[in-house]
């Protein structure tokens, strides 16, 4: 079973349909049993960085969040869903994250078209369990207006470019993470999402 975390915002019915789709057994809730209960765990998201922290937090999911990943279940966090993960935002002034992972979300300043929206290629930097069966620089679907910049650079696995090269994606231990939208990325991203599935 994987379970969908429901925090008050995010793409959830588009990523349940995609794992639906690949026959994946998923369920929403905001439930920090079932969320407990699930052999894996996703985390989606569209929004603010400071009201989905908040949202977390007051209703304790922070913890479950903690808690899953620290008995070793498989973990996907999308878009808003990666950058949660890290220590700090710079969104709105500034917010802290759920520090799991260490390093910052910073504006995209690259003097191009902000949000960062539409189709660009990866560059994978090595070789993990979600790209798996992928061509070398597949093309994925972005809408983001902030980007990670990871202390660890070994568990950076994709980056690509805009303006700059930005890194888009993450794997460190049984955290998986994406800066793009693997269900709206066509045959590429349901390929991802299929390695999850198969973890």
């Amino acid at each position: 079973m994987i379970a969908i975390i429901d925090y008050g915002m995010g793409n959830l019915k588009s990523v349940e349909k995609a794992f639906n789709f690949l026959g994946g057994d998923t369920f929403v809730t905001g439930s920090p049993k079932e969320i407990l209960g699930a052999s894996k765990v996703v985390l989606p998201g569209v929004g603010a960085f400071a009201e989905a922290v908040k949202c977390i937090k007051d209703t304790g999911l922070d913890q479950v969040i903690n808690e899953t990943i620290r008995k070793g279940k498989p973990f996907l966090g999308i878009c808003l869903g990666l950058q949660l993960m890290f220590d700090y935002s710079e969104e709105n002034g500034g917010f802290e994250g759920l520090g799991i992972l260490k390093g910052k979300i910073k504006k995209i300043d690259t003097g191009l078209k902000i949000p960062h929206m539409g189709w660009n290629s990866l560059n994978i930097k090595k070789e993990n369990a979600l790209f798996k069966g992928l061509s070398d620089n597949p093309y994925v679907y972005f809408v983001h207006s902030f980007h990670l910049v990871a202390d660890d650079k070994e568990i950076v696995t994709a980056t690509t470019e805009y303006g700059e090269e930005i890194e888009v994606a993450v794997e460190k231990d049984n955290i998986f993470l994406t800066q793009f939208h693997p269900e709206k990325s066509g045959k590429t991203g349901l390929k991802m999402l299929e390695n999850f599935i198969e973890l």
